[in-house]
């Protein structure tokens, strides 16, 4: 892969604080990038209370999943995911994933991903000679009509929601392009990942993007937020059928009264 690709080094920290202790939590977790034609994992590892004797499986959508348990008081807990991956690059096309999942599941709607009328009519005016060229613009339509306004929406914001209102983060940018392609009756499916921001040596961001399958080429991807295909300073993280479904740490708990959350990523280049 030398030449067209880079090397990224990611840390993901999550840090769950709590009013009082916790006698019991079960984590799932999608924290686990898988090798593809467009990225191999280098070195990877998993820190979180039960990690060493989690279960660990593969979902519905060929995602590892770790399903860590603790049994021990706790005042807070926290997950770290690190490692390096290498990243090459495909101009957005992951190509078939070899997973055996049927690209079809992935026309199945979801609350998030519900398009109405509105959507479907937007989606209609995306003109192009053949399916990438009609994707590519509708992609640059949604990114022109959805501004990126961090705060705007929360976790349970609809695409007909955020459409409406005209503004969003990624996800929501990724829930309106997914119900759009579905609505043309494209299979699309729900990215989460990591974004080296190209203006900083040492940029964080915890991502979200679509992917779209294609006859002849498989997966490709989308990125509203920032009207681009996911290259080479992308790592694809996990996919759904929207958000929830490929969330990164997902749990419950037994105790602890009020919650409080903090997330940092740190995502650099160590290689080019």
């Amino acid at each position: 892969m030398a030449g067209d690709a880079n090397v990224i080094e990611i840390e993901h920290r999550t840090r769950y604080a709590y009013d009082a202790t916790i006698d019991h939590v079960v984590q799932r977790l999608r924290l686990t990038p898988r090798n593809s034609a467009a990225q191999r994992v280098l070195d990877w590892k998993i820190e979180a209370p039960g990690i060493e004797s989690a279960a660990s499986y593969v979902d519905g959508f060929a995602n590892t999943v770790h399903l860590a348990v603790a049994a021990q008081p706790l005042d807070n807990l926290e997950i770290v995911a690190s490692g390096r991956v290498e990243r090459r690059e495909t101009h957005g096309v992951e190509g078939p994933d070899g997973t055996g999942v049927p690209s079809w599941v992935f026309l199945r709607s979801t609350p998030a991903t519900m398009a109405d009328a509105i959507l479907l009519g937007f989606a209609r005016r995306a003109e192009g000679d053949d399916v990438v060229a009609r994707l590519h613009r509708l992609m640059a339509m949604l990114h022109e009509r959805v501004a990126y306004v961090p705060g705007a929406t929360d976790a349970v914001t609809s695409a007909r929601e955020a459409f409406a209102a005209g503004h969003g983060v990624c996800q929501d940018h990724a829930h309106i392009f997914i119900a759009m392609a579905r609505g043309l009756g494209i299979p699309a499916r729900y990215v989460t990942g990591y974004l080296r921001m190209e203006e900083a040596d040492d940029a964080t961001a915890h991502h979200a993007w679509a992917e779209a399958h294609v006859p002849d080429l498989g997966w490709v991807s989308f990125d509203p937020a920032n009207n681009v295909s996911a290259g080479r300073d992308y790592v694809r993280l996990a996919v759904g059928l929207d958000a929830p479904g490929a969330a990164p740490v997902k749990g419950a708990r037994r105790g602890g009264g009020d919650e409080r959350l903090d997330v940092a990523v740190q995502v650099a280049q160590i290689q080019a």
